[in-house]
This record gives structure tokens, C-alpha cells and sequence, in this order.
């Protein structure tokens, strides 16, 4: 598809561009637009710098509501997003595939500037808006628990990245006003991880539901439980953050964890998300279907054969919800996953058409209609992959954290709330509990297989959640699903499902010394192949 419209490649000149842009224009790119009222007609001039504001100017929530935007996609159209989570993190999980050639993600090819797009656009877009947040609202008590909210929000940010690199700068991203610091070091992802649980146990724990109620929240705003929500939410993130060292350090997995039972979310009310509007422009829509409704995207990215196969199977209750066909059809019968690793090239082996049971592009199953909108809102966390976690933790370490209780317990909770949590798409997306029910009646929990099981259940709601990033990284972090690899020409993996993004090259230039530091220390080497220090082998 030599004519194919590729999302353009960023050049090291555009970079430091982008870096200079975004430091000054971001720390004011607020909720008026998140809101889709007018933009300033100053918006250049506005600046991040704090010597900038006075008590009738500087509004604090702005930054908030700045960096939760952000946090689903780039303001640029979706650009960390369509290369990242779309054209990386779901094909290589084998939860989208697509024969589009710049698609390289299923293909283990590597494209310095796709698995860059992340780096290079959070630090700007996402960290420096909230470590302004966490500075200019420190020690104010007005504003004390959006001074909470935005340690979780930071660490939430910078753990994401974390996963996606390993070692980064955390300890001085986005602080460089404060202290003068430019090159930033990249700190260990050890390090990184301790300090993560702690900023999120810290803010919960400081959260004052009698204190203020931050009006800049896009995730729980108008709940009158907003700050017990944010609680719940911040215990959430550190169950999270305790499990992903379950392979690398279980004694600390395990304290972590425990210290969060009884603490996190507690049904689909808790889930946070951010509700998109179709009506701003190319600012506030949702990312991902942004993506998915462009060409060529909405011709050739499906649903993956894994995925697909895994809900026939099962009669998930979901498949009817989240695919269609062109045609439109829905039924769960006719679904048909399309398989990871082809292309177009009319070369026999490696053409979609040499596929077994290729009847036609039409005939895969691509994101349904009831979740394909612009309006359509982007999950943060759920409850349901709380549960799921928290299941993985009682049948990982049996007898080894106080207080938890069954397995199969929070298996049927997690799997429930999975199917029954995507009303927020569509009012007809909503399943029943009589069908969640039912479903796990004919898949009652099975102690002998349980940790596939639950992240298998893990993998499909991330993928129904959109949110690839962490569906990768719980893969990494569990071993499940079992995924068979893609043997692609010319693959950079030796046939091996990629495990973390390349250190972008730019940094070379712009942080050599501590980029050379942290590059040559990567388990396996700067590469695809390479781990993050969580992902033990």
C-alpha cells in the first residue's frame, strides 16, 4: 500500500520544537476547551511560568483538568496514542490486528519514531501540567486535596511511562523551573516503583472528603463521593503498581498489596473515566476513535483472531457489544477475529488473502459502532480490573498476604464487573447481571488454571477498555494469556513478542550522559527485546 496515509514521522529538530512549544502553551491549555467553550485568543503568550500568575489569573484546576485530558491522548491528533497504544501495544498483544503496513506493531519491525511518540509527547503534554499542579498548590490548604489528587495523577502519569521504557526521569521530570535541574537523571525503575507506592498511599491517605472538592476533576467532578471515589482510585493504582512486582520482588508485592484490602474500588460506580465531547474539535475528542474512524484505519483495523476466538468460544457476553462487520452486523455467531502478522504485499505466505478462511477484508470484525465514537468516553481504571488483580494476588501468593480472601471470589466479581461496566459507551452496550451471571455459571472458576484464567479475563477487558498500553504491561507482568508469536520478514526480535519501548534517539543529543547511562543498562540491550527491570524472565 505504497499510497497508504502514514502518520507523519517526528524528526529530531521537530522534538526539541515540540519540547519548547509544550513547555510554555501547555500549563494553560485547560478546561475551557475540555468544556468546548472559546480558547483564549492569547493562547501564545500564556505561560507555565509561575512568576506569570496572580490571584486573579491562576486557576489552579485548569492544570488538572490539563493533564487527565492528556493523559488519553495527545492534544496533536492523538499522536502517542495512534503509534503507541493502537499501532503498537494492541497488535503485539493480539487484541487489534491490521494489514496496514506502517502498522508495525504485530510485525516486530521497529520504528525508532512510533515507539518514541510516548516519551516525546507525556513529559510535555502530561508531566509538566501536573508537577506545576503539585508545586503551585503545595502547603495551600485550599487546595489541599487537589494538591493529593495531583500526586496521584503524577504518579499515575510517570508510572505509565515507566512501564513503557523502564528507567526515566522521574525524581526531576518536569521540575526544571524549580530547581534548575535540565538533565534530568534517569532513576532506576526500582526506585521509581518504591516512590510510586508511596506517593499513592500518602495522597490517599491525606484526602479530606471535608476538605475541597476540586472543580477541575474530568474523572468523579459532580459526585458527591469525590473524594472517597479519588481514595479508592489512589489504593486501586497502588494494587496495581504492588502487582506488577510480583515477579521481581513478591515481598514487596505482597505487603503492598495487603496494605490495600478492603481500600479499593468496590463496584462500577468507582470507575473512573473521562467522557469525551465530539462537539470541541480535534482537542477533545476520544483518541483512540480518532484514530480508528480515519483511513485507511477504518477499512483494515480489526478485532485479532485471538480475541474474537477466545469470546466465540466462551458466548462472552461482550462480543455482540464491542464487533461488527462492514455490514454492520452484530451477531455473535458471525464474528470472525482477522489474524495477527499479514499485509498486503501480494506476497503468498504474508498477503492477508493467504490467510486460512479468507473470504474478504469485510468479513473480520472491527470495533463496534456502540463503542466507535468520538463522544465516547476513555476508562482510566475499573473496577473490574481491581478484582481481577486482587484475584491474581489470593492465587499467586496462597497464605501469603493477611486478610485477603478467595480466588474464585474476586474472580467472579472482576469477570461480572467486566461485562457488565461498558454502559458509559453506549446505553445499549450495557449487558445485564443475569447475563455476567450466567456466563460465569458455564466458567466457574478453576483453582488449576486460575492465573490464566484471570489475566486472560485481564487481557479481554483491556482490550475492550481500549487501554493496550496496560494490557501489555499486565502480559508482561503475569505470562497470560498465552500468545503464539508472529514470524514476520525481517522481524527485530527474533520471533518474540516485543517487551518495552526503545529510549527515543533524540535523547542522545538533548540528555546524552544520563541517556547513555540508563541505555547501556537495559536487561538485553536498548531494544524491543530488551525488559524493564519488573519483567523478570
Amino acid at each position: 500500500m505504497d499510497d497508504e496515509i502514514r502518520p507523519p514521522a517526528v524528526t529530531t529538530n521537530k522534538i526539541l520544537r515540540m519540547k519548547n512549544k509544550f513547555v510554555k502553551l501547555l500549563g494553560l491549555f485547560s478546561a475551557t476547551i475540555v468544556l468546548c467553550t472559546a480558547c483564549t485568543k492569547n493562547f501564545d503568550e500564556l505561560n507555565t511560568d509561575p512568576t506569570a500568575y496572580n490571584p486573579t489569573n491562576f486557576e489552579p484546576n485548569y492544570l488538572l483538568t490539563t493533564a487527565q485530558l492528556a493523559y488519553t491522548g495527545s492534544f496533536d491528533f492523538s499522536y502517542e496514542t495512534w503509534r503507541g497504544n493502537l499501532i503498537y501495544a494492541s497488535t503485539l498483544m493480539q487484541q487489534l490486528s491490521t494489514v496496514v503496513g506502517y502498522w508495525a506493531g504485530d510485525k516486530y519491525l521497529l520504528n525508532a519514531d512510533y515507539t518514541a511518540a510516548y516519551w516525546i509527547v507525556a513529559y510535555p503534554e502530561q508531566v509538566k501540567p501536573v508537577a506545576d499542579l503539585v508545586e503551585l498548590t503545595k502547603d495551600k490548604d485550599k487546595y489541599k486535596n487537589l494538591h493529593q489528587i495531583a500526586r496521584i495523577m503524577r504518579a499515575m502519569i510517570l508510572q505509565r511511562i515507566s512501564d513503557l521504557y523502564g528507567d526515566v526521569p522521574y525524581s526531576a521530570a518536569g521540575l526544571g523551573y524549580y530547581s534548575n535541574v535540565y538533565f534530568p537523571v534517569y532513576d532506576k525503575q526500582e526506585i521509581i516503583y518504591k516512590d510510586i507506592i508511596k506517593e499513592y498511599e500518602e495522597a490517599a491517605i491525606a484526602l479530606d472528603p471535608a476538605a475541597d472538592k476540586p472543580t477541575g476533576d474530568a474523572f468523579y467532578n459532580g459526585k458527591p463521593d469525590q473524594i472517597e471515589k479519588w481514595k479508592k482510585l489512589a489504593y486501586s493504582l497502588m494494587l496495581r503498581a504492588g502487582a506488577r512486582l510480583s515477579k521481581i520482588d513478591p515481598a514487596t508485592a505482597q505487603a503492598t498489596i495487603q496494605k490495600t484490602l478492603g481500600k479499593t474500588m468496590q463496584s462500577n460506580d468507582d470507575n473512573a473515566y473521562l467522557v469525551h465531547d465530539a462537539t470541541g474539535g480535534r482537542p477533545t475528542v476520544n483518541r483512540n476513535f480518532q484514530v480508528l474512524q480515519g483511513q485507511p484505519e477504518a477499512d483494515y483495523v480489526k478485532w485479532s483472531q485471538k480475541l474474537i476466538d477466545f469470546m466465540k468460544t466462551n458466548n462472552d457476553p461482550r462480543l455482540p457489544v464491542i464487533a461488527e462487520l462492514a455490514n454492520g452486523d452484530r451477531t455473535a455467531a458471525n464474528q470472525k477475529g482477522m489474524p495477527n502478522g499479514y499485509d498486503l504485499s501480494g506476497v503468498a505466505g504474508r498477503d492477508i488473502s493467504s490467510a486460512p478462511g479468507y473470504t474478504g477484508m469485510g468479513a473480520y470484525s472491527k470495533p463496534s459502532g456502540l463503542l466507535n465514537k468520538l463522544n465516547a468516553p476513555t476508562f482510566i481504571f475499573t473496577y473490574g480490573e481491581a478484582e481481577l488483580l486482587l484475584a491474581d494476588a489470593a492465587a499467586r501468593f496462597p497464605g501469603g498476604i493477611s486478610g485477603i480472601g478467595a480466588a474464585s471470589t474476586y474472580y467472579n466479581n472482576g469477570v461480572k464487573a467486566a461485562i457488565t461496566y461498558m454502559a458509559p459507551y453506549d446505553a445499549a452496550a450495557a449487558i445485564s447481571d443475569g447475563a455476567a451471571d450466567a456466563y460465569l455459571t458455564a466458567h466457574p472458576y478453576n483453582a488449576g488454571d486460575g492465573l490464566n484464567m484471570i489475566n486472560t479475563q485481564y487481557f479481554a477487558l483491556t482490550a475492550t477498555m481500549f487501554d493496550f498500553y496496560e494490557g501489555w504491561s499486565n502480559w508482561r507482568r503475569s505470562g497470560y494469556p498465552v500468545l503464539t508469536p508472529v514470524v514476520y520478514p525481517g522481524n527485530v526480535t527474533n520471533g518474540t513478542v516485543p517487551r518495552r519501548f526503545p529510549y527515543p534517539l533524540a535523547e542522545a543529543n538533548t540528555n546524552p550522559t544520563n541517556y547513555k547511562t540508563a541505555h547501556d543498562a537495559v536487561p538485553g540491550g536498548d531494544l524491543l527485546s530488551g525488559r524493564v527491570w519488573w519483567d523478570k524472565p
